[in-house]
């Protein structure tokens, strides 16, 4: 294995600066307070000093696709950093559920029962809740996570009732190379018919749109941190 290259921290300060400014001009353009709009920095597989190096330029929240990786690079962050958030994007297998409530301060791909009951359980031996989100599959992509659009609303009632979680949003990952608009108005909708604040939508090269549609959470990796450096 190779060694991954030192972050540039002036780059990512950049980076991070030049996504706010577009933040902030998308939601000029679409009449809302960009307060009420997360930027969740995506640090997959880039090193703890990446992290650190956006910490230092005034990001507080972040985002990794695993929880092994995860746990590697974030508790010794957290007694310099209290404010710091760590959010859980990509898909969680039920026998990683413990260590994501662990370790997670909120778990956006809450997506089939068995992941359900597997997260409640662990709530109540870890005596801690983070954040849930459910996560939709709205393009019907058989590689992808996410229930399903037609079952997503009865799975919200059973996560609800069954097994007593607080769900308070919403995710979703558009087809790449379609126009995710159509994705995110119906992920708004069926959000407001079910009274959740939350929707986590809009990456790198989509979230003035996402925005647009009424985002509360943007999830932007390689726009702040650079292409993800894979070891050989």
């Amino acid at each position: 294995m190779t060694d991954l290259p030192s972050p540039d921290a002036d780059a990512i300060a950049a980076n991070l600066a030049r996504i706010k400014a577009r933040i902030a001009e998308a939601c000029d353009k679409a009449g809302r307070d960009p307060a009420g709009v997360t930027l969740v920095a995506v640090s997959k597989t880039h090193p703890a000093g990446a992290v650190r190096a956006a910490l230092a330029a005034g990001q507080s929240v972040f985002g990794e696709n695993r929880v092994q990786e995860a746990a590697g690079k974030f508790p010794e962050l957290r007694p310099d950093h209290p404010a710091m958030r760590l959010h859980i994007i990509g898909g969680l297998q039920t026998n990683k559920a413990r260590d994501a409530v662990r370790v997670a301060d909120v778990i956006e791909s809450l997506d089939r029962p068995k992941l359900a009951a597997a997260i409640a359980e662990a709530i109540r031996k870890e005596g801690r809740a983070p954040g849930l989100l459910v996560q939709v599959n709205t393009g019907a992509e058989p590689q992808k996570s996410g229930v399903a659009r037609d079952e997503a609303s009865a799975f919200l009632r059973q996560c609800r009732e069954e097994h007593g979680l607080a769900i308070s949003g919403l995710m979703c990952i558009p087809p790449e190379g379609e126009d995710p608009t159509p994705h995110f108005r119906w992920l708004a909708e069926l959000a407001a018919r079910e009274g959740l604040g939350i929707l986590s939508m809009g990456m790198s090269s989509d979230f003035e749109a996402a925005i647009a549609c009424g985002a509360t959470q943007l999830r932007v990796g390689s726009a702040i941190f650079g292409a993800r450096p894979y070891p050989a």
